[in-house]
């Protein structure tokens, strides 16, 4: 009987849970940038021969990457304001933050507060991990070939540049966040936040040089809605 009663408890959680993700909203979308596409210096990584040797064509900065019909990547898409106030259990599972090749990959990670990151060093050369954060705590990490990999926490709301003291050129941005309604664009420049509940949302598109984009939307249980955004360089102000 006891086992009866496991089993028919299990299936109506399983049926709830169904019911909820069935309900539940997603929202999609795509980034485009529009203007003149700025040319960037190629990156010169003679200074570290291992960090050279990693690399058979040539390597830019990570500032703008455009896919096919300049869709953006390294957008964080994100819920801003709407949602109900609730605490979201951390994932067991470790996010990943990769130096191989002597670059952040991603370069935009985003993480829940009390999510580990598990930062790996494949490289066998001497990375620095240098994790600008306010209000989490700064943290300076040296990471010798011998150590390939490392964790860390965060437990509080705040988007925190990475940059590496030893290879100038190597930047990231971890966002960590209160709820998991978020999404990074890969070089197709699409997003898509699932599970969202009902409701009306204020959605912030940021990008580390061009700033933000923020629209309000209103979503139904088990709609899906598409929304686009498009960054554009700012025009220098004339000189006075």
């Amino acid at each position: 009987m006891k086992s009866q009663h496991s089993q028919i408890t299990f299936v109506t959680l399983a049926a709830l849970m169904f019911a909820w993700q069935a309900n539940a909203a997603t929202l999609t979308g795509t980034v485009n940038y529009e203007g003149t596409v700025p040319t960037f210096k190629e990156i010169k990584m003679d200074a570290d021969p291992i960090c050279l040797t990693k690399h058979k064509e040539p390597v830019y900065p990570e500032t703008l990457v455009l896919g096919d019909g300049n869709t953006m990547a390294n957008v964080f898409v994100y819920v801003k304001s709407g949602l109900a106030q609730k605490e979201y259990p951390a994932p067991a599972e470790a996010a990943v933050l990769d130096q191989e090749g002597c670059r952040y990959t991603p370069h935009v990670l985003g993480v829940l507060k009390g999510q580990a990151i598990k930062i790996l060093n494949p490289d066998g050369t001497l990375h620095n991990v240098h994790a600008l954060a306010k209000v989490n705590g700064e943290f300076n990490l040296a990471m010798p070939k011998f150590r390939a990999e490392t964790e860390k926490v965060f437990d509080k709301e705040e988007m925190i540049p990475f940059k590496c003291d030893v290879h100038p050129w190597m930047g990231a941005w971890v966002m960590v966040m209160a709820h998991p309604y978020f999404s990074t664009t890969a070089k197709d420049g699409k997003f898509n936040i699932a599970n969202l509940p009902a409701g009306t949302y204020e959605i912030e598109a940021w990008h580390e040089k061009l700033g933000t984009q923020a629209q309000s939307i209103t979503i139904a249980e088990g709609e899906t809605k598409d929304i686009n955004f498009k960054f554009t360089k700012p025009e220098k102000a004339e000189a006075k």
